[in-house]
């Protein structure tokens, strides 16, 4: 099943599932209008990785509002966009731990024979590949440029 017909699926049990599953058809809804609306724009089909990039792009989003909620001392918000986090990562790939992503890290650079913060773009081009969908940007980023930083 793909993930489009899983989000169909899950759609369809949580509106039977009334208030219970209030939440959840509406992060549900959420993200299957944004895959129609990414579809009619590009005139595609989208395959699971093209859903997959979506969802990313949803949990981004929503973890770069927590801090601006945070922020504001918006807690009742935070505990909100936390829990459609929850439902987004049902989605996903399973994540990787620091340590998996250390040691993908290690290994592109090695492959790409980079030694200064110049060469990140061939280190992120073989890294980014392997670990999209299943760890957040940022991470990678950042334990990129530590790397090359030795």
């Amino acid at each position: 099943m793909s993930l489009k017909e899983q989000l169909t699926e899950d759609m369809k049990t949580a509106m039977k599932a009334k208030e219970e599953g209030k939440q959840r058809l509406s992060v549900i809804r959420m993200v299957r209008s944004a895959l129609r609306q990414v579809e009619i724009d590009g005139k595609k089909e989208l395959d699971d990785n093209g859903v997959i990039d979506i969802i990313s792009k949803e949990v981004k989003m929503r973890k770069d509002s927590i801090e601006e909620f945070k922020k504001g001392d918006r807690e009742d918000l935070v505990a909100q966009v936390e829990a459609e986090i929850v439902v987004l990562m049902s989605y996903l790939p399973v994540q990787l731990s620091e340590d998996e992503i250390r040691s993908l890290v290690k290994e592109a650079v090695t492959a790409s024979g980079a030694s200064s913060q110049k060469e990140m773009g061939k280190v992120m081009a073989l890294l980014m590949p392997k670990v999209k969908g299943r760890a957040d940007g940022k991470l990678v980023n950042t334990i990129v440029r530590e790397m090359l930083n030795l």
